[in-house]
């Protein structure tokens, strides 16, 4: 009987990052790693007998990835991220009410149904503000409102759009990035591993639009901000996950925080062997699962 420790890896297609990862994860000789490709996958939901220590999850499509998490987990499963992480982390409300809850500094925030009562929250926000589908990530469809003509235009075409994604207004302070940059910092566990700025002349600063990434030294502030955060969304619990901060007046915020990380641009930037790090709690986590299971 094999000792090794049988790492299910789910994926959707696979980039620099899970590359990265599969290369660590395979120069590990206590290591079996089963590729798991969400494209392919049929769940029994009455029963199925999975045979993994662990499985880390990278797909790309949050809906798969959500509902593959569900599936594992409530079949006895540890998986990282776990569903729940996942679920708070894929929508910024939940996101932005985990931190509040938690006494995490996040910029002021308004929720709204219709387009109507947006226009009354970004008016009562005032201008510039900023307004995100719920569910969404890489920047994508984030509209920076400078005026009232800006804002009727925007949640018309919210509006016509029709989808249960533009059907939720998330209404966001506008904070004017010091030096043009905002932080993004990589949480593993309890640790705060790494963190970058990222730059660009453009409001949108990150990486996958263009932005620069330089090395940002992970100072005390910054550290417990990062794993106060991580512990808001994951409920104190394991979670590997990247914070996005702003720098301003009153100290860092938490503008939002990610749970299937890309962080290929990072390692050189910081010389933090990052895959490496997540591979080690990953191994960590299987470990001390499988022993508090053999001392039940």
């Amino acid at each position: 009987m094999s000792n090794k420790i049988r790492v299910g890896f789910l994926h959707s297609l696979i980039r620099k990052d899970e590359k990265l990862l599969i290369d660590e994860f395979r120069s590990r000789e206590d290591v079996e790693l089963i590729m798991i490709d969400d494209r392919e996958l049929v769940f029994e939901l009455h029963e199925n007998n999975f045979d993994y220590d662990i499985v880390i999850e990278r797909c790309i499509n949050h809906s798969r990835a959500l509902h593959a998490l569900k599936i594992y987990n409530d079949h006895g499963v540890k998986t990282l991220n776990s569903y729940e992480v996942g679920d708070v982390c894929g929508s910024k409300f939940l996101t932005t009410s985990a931190l509040i809850r938690a006494g995490v500094p996040t910029p002021k925030c308004f929720i709204a149904f219709t387009p109507e009562s947006a226009l009354e929250a970004i008016e009562r926000l005032g201008y510039p503000c900023v307004v995100k589908p719920a569910v969404g990530s890489w920047g994508r469809l984030i509209s920076k409102i400078n005026d009232r003509e800006a804002a009727e235009a925007i949640l018309e075409h919210k509006q016509v759009l029709g989808s249960y994604h533009h059907s939720i207004f998330y209404i966001q302070e506008y904070i004017d990035k010091k030096k043009g940059r905002d932080i993004r910092s990589f949480v593993v566990g309890n640790k705060c591993i790494a963190a970058i700025y990222r730059s660009s002349k453009h409001w949108i600063t990150n990486t996958s639009r263009g932005g620069e990434a330089e090395n940002c030294p992970v100072t005390p502030e910054l550290a417990k901000i990062s794993i106060d955060a991580a512990r808001a969304v994951s409920n104190g619990k394991d979670c590997i996950v990247a914070i996005d901060l702003f720098e301003t007046a009153e100290g860092l915020s938490v503008n939002e925080v990610n749970y299937t990380m890309e962080f290929k641009n990072s390692i050189e930037t910081t010389g933090v062997n990052i895959p490496e790090k997540v591979v080690d709690y990953v191994l960590a986590v299987a470990k001390s699962n499988n022993s508090g299971e053999q001392n039940e």
